[in-house]
């Protein structure tokens, strides 16, 4: 690409033709640093302290103090200088919305445009901008300098066109962030039910009911209601990777309570192992946090030549269970606790099968625990859905970026 190409984006607004030109951003805005903070931190502070954290959370994480020691004024940026190796936060801005409400603290540098500079454009370009980021060499810390941010160069529009562009991504970063509540809350709401949907600490009866349903609930422990099976053993790394059998992994079964034929890996295996079944359920055995550990998910396909990795073993249920309330059951709060409280080791956490085994667990009728199987299947399937429009907006974001600035 020739310089004169350079000078215009591939995506423009209607009316605007004229060449993008060329700043370093000390022609454009004014630097400074940020002052420590520290010693006037408060829980009950009146100012936010804009620190890394707060920034790389998008003000989600804050802190606070009780002086305004270094105030920020609407339309100002707030930008990271420094971040570990790797760090989600260096070279982040966060745009400021309100005066005299946030206080700017040390290795934060704050960015104030121009008059013929959108502060909304700016932030859009300059967030998590490459030429930032190449200072990371992944092994030291981060430590972004006064003289390399403002040596930052890159072409700019006239101001009715950044404006033009701010507003654009104004709006979109909006749009994205409705998606980003309204997932959280589902998530949130998810959380509630589990806690309320399922007897707590040995008793008999939820909190939480539907309607038609006053049966007390049994306990009953895992070992006498099924079998346990082990994940492959006496594999090498040569044996994965290929072959005609499939295996479920261990972070398939850590990252969603039901497991299907999208999460599996291909694998070379002989007959003595064991195949996976409609119905079982798989459990975590190792981790490096107690978190993890028994960590469950339940198998919902009837494929065969499926089978399930080692840092695993299954678990066949031999009487009826609705396998949506057995993936749900197995993840609810007071289920995971009993599965931490079992966990042991100090660097690494491992957990015992025949442990688990003896580990009773509530066990409704099956048309309650088809009802309350189907709600929560039901709730992550909205849950899904509202993450995949919000993957496919963060999406539309970036390919904007790509197409609208040069």
């Amino acid at each position: 690409m020739n310089a004169k190409q350079a000078k215009y984006p591939q995506l423009r607004f209607k009316g605007f033709t004229d060449p993008w030109e060329q700043h370093k951003l000390v022609e454009i805005a004014d630097y400074r640093n940020g002052k420590a903070h520290e010693k006037d931190i408060s829980e009950d502070g009146d100012y936010i302290v804009v620190n890394s954290k707060f920034v790389s959370t998008n003000g989600a994480v804050k802190k606070y103090s009780n002086e305004l020691i270094a105030p920020l004024k609407k339309g100002e940026l707030a930008f990271v200088l420094s971040d570990v190796p790797n760090g989600r936060a260096i070279a982040r801005t966060f745009l400021i919305d309100e005066d005299n409400k946030y206080s700017l603290n040390q290795r934060i540098a704050g960015i104030t445009p121009h008059s013929d500079t959108n502060s909304y454009f700016l932030h859009s370009l300059m967030n998590r901008h490459h030429y930032f980021l190449r200072f990371d060499d992944r092994v030291g810390q981060t430590n972004l300098s006064k003289k390399e941010v403002e040596n930052w160069t890159e072409l700019y529009p006239s101001v009715e066109e950044q404006q033009k562009i701010g507003t654009f991504f104004q709006q979109l970063d909006n749009l994205i962030t409705l998606h980003q509540r309204k997932l959280a809350k589902l998530k949130e709401l998810k959380q509630g039910y589990l806690q309320k949907l399922f007897p707590k600490n040995g008793s008999k009866f939820p909190q939480l009911r539907f309607t038609g349903f006053a049966d007390a609930w049994e306990q009953r422990k895992l070992g006498k209601m099924g079998y346990t099976f082990t994940g492959l053993s006496g594999k090498t790394k040569e044996d994965f990777g290929h072959g005609n059998a499939k295996f479920v992994t261990y972070m398939n079964v850590f990252s969603s309570p039901v497991s299907n034929s999208e999460m599996v890996e291909n694998v070379e295996v002989d007959s003595k192992q064991h195949q996976v079944e409609y119905g079982d359920v798989f459990f975590t055995t190792s981790s490096e946090t107690p978190q993890e550990v028994g960590m469950s998910s339940v198998w919902l396909e009837t494929a065969e030549n499926i089978y399930l990795n080692s840092f695993c073993f299954g678990y066949h249920p031999m009487v009826e269970f609705d396998p949506y309330y057995l993936a749900f059951m197995l993840r609810s709060p007071v289920i995971r606790k009993k599965f931490m409280l079992l966990a042991q080791g100090i660097s690494r956490y491992n957990i015992s099968k025949n442990k688990v085994m003896e580990m009773l667990v509530p066990v409704p009728e099956i048309v309650e625990q088809q009802k309350i199987g189907s709600f929560f299947k039901q709730l992550d399937d909205t849950i899904t859905l509202h993450q995949r429009k919000l993957e496919k907006l963060q999406e539309q974001k970036k390919g904007y970026l790509q197409k609208m600035f040069c």
